[in-house]
């Protein structure tokens, strides 16, 4: 029997989009993630630094570990995209957000690819990974040949695109592992030109800093004045770098219907939102990825959004009363 021809089998089985094999081993970008770290693009995220010898190897998550399985899903959708959205008295959630929380499907998928592992391999021992596990998941998956490491940071797939939720399972078994993707951003730029805090000092280098999708989401203090007009409308993640991709413009869309959005979760009234106290928000956000937003974080972004909307209003002979 094919062991690793069998675990790919039942991923798909499973409900997963793509599935690659990778040996384990230290992380081909271990030296990447600590000059990144001793630059300080890693911002707040001091978790990041705690945890980069971790990161470096799976074997550290998980002795003995021989192979890592890695397996996608996709969220695109056929909605609108942020950038067409005009209507000034809306915010933008990203789409990672929208629907159900991606963490507890793409575990529970994990998990039951894991026992079934274990029930024709009953002397292996396994581990499911999602990105609340400190693993660099994108190395893995293009590892196991899901795809490539694009100028944006993400991972593509020439089919899927880049909005693409990622998982692991690691195991003790050795299995047979698959090729690496070939890369195909070739000499395009789309994601670095759109990106409206210039938050990519090169391809493929992030400074969070300057990411709107950290900015709204990790990020605790003040919002730079000098980011304040570019947040746009975005009150929780960006997608723009995603968007403009163009793998991921031509991908399939709906794939998952756990991923459509909640209704008040897509594009909802910045005065919805502004009137949340903090228990209201935590409903509001239930059974969503949106739990590492405290509540003043989301006040002080949708502050900065209701100030900059005024300041362009004003700038184009618009008056609103005040709220």
């Amino acid at each position: 029997m094919n062991l690793a021809s069998d675990l790919k089998r039942w991923a798909i089985d499973e409900g997963f989009d793509l599935v690659g094999i990778a040996a384990a081993g230290e992380v081909r970008g271990a030296d990447a993630l600590r000059r990144w770290l001793n630059a300080g693009m890693h911002g707040e995220m001091a978790y990041m630094e705690t945890t980069a010898d971790v990161r470096s190897d799976v074997r550290r998550l998980l002795p003995g570990c021989r192979s890592v399985i890695a397996v996608a899903l996709s969220f695109h959708t056929s909605l609108p995209e942020s950038r067409t959205s005009t209507d000034s008295d809306t915010v933008w959630i990203s789409r990672y957000a929208w629907g159900r929380d991606y963490h507890r499907i793409l575990k529970k998928k994990l998990i039951r690819l894991g026992r079934r592992l274990t029930k024709h391999h009953p002397d292996s021992g396994w581990r499911a990974c999602v990105d609340t596990v400190p693993a660099l998941e994108r190395e893995w998956a293009a590892r196991a040949g899901l795809g490539w490491i694009g100028k944006n940071t993400m991972l593509i797939n020439r089919r899927l695109g880049s909005e693409l939720f990622l998982g692991l399972l690691l195991t003790t078994v050795e299995l047979e592992p698959d090729a690496p993707a070939t890369e195909h951003c070739g000499r395009c730029t789309a994601c670095l030109d759109a990106c409206p805090t210039d938050a990519f000092p090169e391809p493929r280098l992030l400074d969070a800093r300057r990411c709107i999708a950290y900015v709204t989401v990790e990020h605790r203090g003040p919002i730079a004045e000098d980011l304040e007009a570019p947040l746009g409308k975005m009150a929780a993640g960006c997608d723009i770098c995603n968007e403009v991709c163009p793998f991921t413009r031509k991908a399939p869309a709906d794939l998952h219907q756990e991923f459509l959005p909640a209704p008040h979760r897509f594009q909802p009234a910045l005065a919805d939102l502004e009137n949340l106290d903090d228990s209201a928000w935590r409903t509001w956000r239930q059974g969503s990825p949106l739990n590492r937003i405290p509540h003043e974080a989301l006040k002080r972004t949708l502050s900065v959004i209701r100030k900059t909307a005024g300041k362009r209003m004003k700038a184009e002979g618009f008056h609103p009363l005040p709220r």
